[in-house]
């Protein structure tokens, strides 16, 4: 499984969101404690980060 970094993490590294798709499922942790991981439903977060501002537009963010 591959994770990604936040763009937001900057160049260190530290201290970061990290994502992954796994079974239909996205996968977060955070960087300085990667055992423990919280896995969504993709359609709950997408409705979260719409509501938070984060995601303007669905069409924009999807996980294959």
């Amino acid at each position: 499984m591959q994770w990604q970094k936040s763009s937001f993490s900057g160049i260190e590294g530290g201290n970061c969101l990290e994502l992954a798709h796994h079974e239909g499922r996205i996968l977060l942790r955070e960087s300085e404690t990667p055992g423990d991981v919280l896995a969504l439903d993709p359609a709950p977060l997408q409705a979260l980060m719409r509501h938070c501002g984060a995601l303007p537009d669905a069409g924009r963010w999807s996980w294959r």
